[in-house]
């Protein structure tokens, strides 16, 4: 059975004038996780150096189906009393025949409200590369010369920024918009334009200290781009005895997902999140739902830090 996005992108193709959106960017299910890659303004906000590895395989069975690989690496500098924070976010993300790459730097400053509030203003600067590969689509209609002509390593700059407040261990709350500049690539060989489009994002959290043993913490994410609907994210994660997280999220109108998360030491914590579709693409066959998995890496003691896990 063929795949409802290569035929999509095929019919698409077979004008002789092709206007391309590139998808939003990369989706996350553990964004409470992989806050950086969103919002500059965290950087360094885990009080000491943070890595992260997460790869989220989305719609499992169907062919060209996005799938996205990530890493990041943020601290501050000066200690965890530094206020400035830089970090490094490398974004490979792919869907169908098309495959986006992001390299980007990123920069905050912290600025003390009071005893238990900071205030985080973030810049990111970087660039990306934009492959469309439309002759994987030639058998779909290997006549049309436009399907035999590919887009390969189109550079765009890019900047975006960020800010972010957290009150010591009860709540956070952010905005930002990662990506600033709508850049337009325009091939003249192929007759093809792609476009990359502005995303913004709402986010925050709070956390309740049920007892001793258990935290909970409702927190949500919030998309904007221009063109696409509207996504919202509303996420519960539990801590229970600062080792094992467990959590429910659902994805407005698209999705029900489970969480679960293992401090496997106090340098060392592993992820895991699936996915089922509450739309008609996850009542077929063709699809086993989406998964994430993430591995974090802090070389430090967590017990001298204040923040919560959870941010």
């Amino acid at each position: 059975m063929k795949n409802r996005i290569l035929i999509l992108i095929a019919l698409i193709s077979t004008v002789s004038f092709v206007e391309v959106s590139a998808q939003q960017d990369a989706q996350y299910t553990q964004y409470m996780y992989n806050t950086m890659s969103v919002n500059p303004a965290y950087a360094g906000a885990r009080d000491g150096l943070s890595a992260l590895l997460l790869y989220r395989t989305q719609w499992v069975g169907l062919d060209g189906a996005p799938d996205t690989a990530t890493f990041n690496i943020h601290s501050p500098l000066g200690g965890e009393d530094g206020k400035v924070g830089l970090g490094l976010s490398i974004v490979n993300d792919r869907i169908g025949p098309t495959q986006e790459t992001y390299v980007d730097i990123d920069f905050s400053y912290t600025i003390n409200t009071s005893d238990q509030g900071r205030l985080s203003l973030g810049l990111k600067a970087g660039g990306h590369l934009l492959d469309i590969k439309y002759s994987e689509l030639s058998q779909y209609n290997s006549g049309d010369a436009l399907l035999n002509t590919d887009i390969d390593n189109k550079f765009s700059p890019n900047i975006g920024a960020g800010i972010y407040y957290r009150n010591a261990d009860k709540w956070y709350l952010g905005l930002s918009v990662p990506n600033l500049l709508e850049t337009t690539h325009f091939d003249e060989a192929s007759l093809s334009e792609a476009n990359e489009r502005m995303n913004a994002y709402l986010m925050g959290g709070y956390v309740f200290d049920v007892n001793t043993d258990l935290k909970l913490k409702p927190a949500f994410l919030v998309k904007a781009v221009t063109g696409a609907p509207l996504q919202a994210d509303v996420t519960l994660n539990a801590l229970y005895q600062e080792k094992f997280t467990f959590g429910l999220a659902y994805r407005w109108d698209a999705a029900l997902s489970g969480l679960l998360g293992y401090q496997v030491s106090e340098s060392v914590m592993l992820g895991f999140g699936y996915d089922r579709e509450t739309t008609d693409l996850g009542q077929t066959q063709f699809n086993s739902g989406s998964f994430e998995v993430f591995l974090r890496f802090e070389p430090r003691d967590l017990t001298k830090i204040l923040s919560p896990r959870f941010f």
